[in-house]
């Protein structure tokens, strides 16, 4: 793939998570839905929107930063190589996860362990 290819997909995703992000912590500035008294089952509710707003905020900061590794192996002119093996990750896999460190069968095995 194209540096300019690249830059132009990373930059996109940068662009969306960090919207989802923010929209994410807007939503959760206070850490509470409502400040009048809730009935139980309304204050489970609000701790499972809460829980799921925070596993959706990690895996988010988690995509930034591979974002950002991304990046910097455009900038180092890596980008496309897989960081285990060496081998080039194919551009389908880039055009559908921009921030792909390995191929899928390498990224497979690293799900599996971790």
């Amino acid at each position: 793939m194209n540096r300019d290819r690249a830059q132009e997909l990373l930059s996109r995703e940068r662009q969306r998570v960090e919207q989802e992000l923010s929209s994410l912590r807007a939503d959760r500035s206070d850490g509470e839905l409502s400040t009048i008294d809730q009935h139980t089952a309304d204050a489970g509710t609000e701790l499972f929107e809460v829980e799921r707003d925070r596993s959706m905020i990690s895996r988010l900061e988690g995509e930034l930063s591979a974002i950002e590794r991304a990046e910097k192996r455009v900038e180092e002119g890596t980008y496309g190589i897989s960081v285990d093996s060496g081998e080039p990750i194919p551009d389908a896999r880039l055009e559908a996860v921009p921030w792909a460190e390995r191929t899928a069968k390498e990224q497979s095995r690293w799900d599996a362990r971790y």
